[in-house]
């Protein structure tokens, strides 16, 4: 009611967090691909994140905690990646987002504001919903 939207993005992540760590055997099973892993979080995880994103204005803040969010999920998928000396280390930003070779969360929010604006303008125009919009 107070239009507080990084306070609802913020409690999004917090229910995605939920959301994970009630999967989290799932997510680092050794047993499991990676693929399947991904679809889980696609399918499980990132729809509870994005409950609602249809009306989000995002901000750079926003955006920055929603990457960060899909990265740290990413990153508990995909593991540590071992270096040629032997040690291991986190996968970078880069190596996340070319091995997901897929839309990003900020990508997929867009994408879902799109799809809602083009459902309302197919409404009719005798429904509130497309009478407000407009």
């Amino acid at each position: 009611m107070q239009n507080k939207r990084s306070e609802e993005i913020r409690k999004r992540i917090q229910a995605g967090n939920t959301c994970y760590y009630a999967n989290k055997n799932l997510l680092s099973n050794k047993l499991l691909n990676y693929n399947s892993k991904i679809q889980i979080y696609k399918t499980i995880i990132r729809p509870t994140l994005t409950y609602g994103c249809e009306t989000w204005v995002l901000t750079a803040s926003d955006e920055n905690q929603l990457y960060i969010f899909e990265r740290k999920i990413l990153r508990k998928i995909y593991g540590p990646t071992q270096n040629p000396d032997g040690t291991w280390r986190m996968k970078t930003n880069d190596e996340l987002r070319h091995r997901m070779k897929q839309e990003d969360i900020i990508t997929f929010i867009k994408s879902q504001r799109l799809r809602w604006a083009a459902h309302v303008m197919r409404m009719e125009n005798t429904r509130t919903t497309r009478k407000i919009t407009e």
